[in-house]
């Protein structure tokens, strides 16, 4: 058997004769210019970045050369790396890999800043700690979701559309909780609100908005300010439990669909956005999506239970 020595110098061997054959040219991926990153190939023999050929497929399901149709090959949803064009890409070129490598890592690192050019869906409201289901078949968000789950941040920003501007100052940063492929490519995906944002800057990014922003929080009070408040958040509460049991047929129909009113929090300033079922209320009720953006954006959680309160009170006292 060959010593530690000799199995190095048979290495270096190797690489001498593969990088006389070889050019980085020959190990670069014909959609992005640039040498192989995690290569696959396609049934038809042709060889891509995962990535690349991910970000075509988007579009329509088939080969980028050679225009065979990859529908099973998408409908698989797993793709499997080249391990021989790997293996060959480390022998012959490893600092060339290296600094491949290096540049991915620094593209997702770039991708997992949860304030800087956010990706922003631009779709409906969504409101913290509340369940948003979303269907995802336009290419530039299945690429943005695909992103938010490499990075491993699992999250991205919802707003609504605003006439105007490609979309409303104030939005609600999104989980991902669940995702589920579809054949075609497109995907059902679970996610759930957590924080509320301002938007201080819109961008672009491969075709989604994104933005730059900041998280906002509700203003804490104390003593007997805080004491009126739990007081309002009382009798507000029990105004919604009202609704819910004594709503119309629409009402009625809406909680089968959304479940319980949520139970009250024992702290109420607990949350930088406040009480949960407040949220959940707000997404149910009857409202304009300006006036609901206008409860959004509302930092005082008083200001907000009063808004309910009058809401509530003026749906209460509808005829049947």
């Amino acid at each position: 058997p060959l010593d530690n020595e000799e199995e190095t110098a048979a290495a270096k061997c190797t690489q001498l004769r593969l990088g006389e054959l070889l050019s980085i040219s020959d190990l670069e991926c014909s959609l992005c210019i640039r040498m192989f990153f995690e290569p696959v190939t396609t049934p038809c023999g042709h060889t891509f970045c995962k990535e690349c050929l991910e970000r075509c497929l988007d579009h329509r399901p088939n080969c980028p050369l050679c225009k065979q149709s990859l529908r099973e090959y998408l409908k698989a949803g797993r793709y499997s790396p080249t391990v021989l064009l790997q293996d060959i890409m480390l022998a012959t070129f490893p600092a060339q890999l290296a600094e491949r490598r290096e540049m991915h890592r620094a593209e997702m690192a770039e991708l997992s800043n949860l304030t800087k050019n956010i990706p922003i869906f631009v779709c409906t409201m969504s409101f913290p700690g509340i369940a948003c289901p979303l269907h995802v078949f336009e290419p530039r968000y299945r690429l943005m979701i695909r992103r938010c789950q490499e990075t491993g941040t699992r999250r991205f920003g919802m707003c609504i559309y605003e006439n105007g501007k490609s979309f409303a100052d104030y939005g609600c940063m999104l989980e991902i909780r669940q995702v589920e492929l579809l054949a075609d490519g497109r995907s059902l995906v679970d996610t759930i609100g957590r924080r509320r944002f301002r938007v201080l800057s819109r961008g672009h990014r491969d075709g989604y908005h994104t933005a730059d922003i900041e998280y906002l929080e509700d203003r804490k009070v104390a003593g007997e300010e805080l004491q009126e408040l739990q007081c309002l958040h009382e009798s507000t509460y029990r105004l919604a439990q009202r609704f819910c049991e004594h709503g119309d047929l629409t009402s009625r129909h809406i909680l089968m669909q959304h479940g319980p009113l949520p139970e009250k929090e024992e702290d109420i300033q607990a949350s930088a956005d406040g009480p949960t079922w407040c949220w959940w209320l707000i997404s149910i009720l009857p409202l304009d999506p300006s006036y609901q953006l206008s409860l959004f954006s509302c930092t005082s959680l008083r200001a907000r239970l009063a808004q309910l309160q009058r809401v509530l009170a003026a749906l209460l006292q509808q005829p049947p």
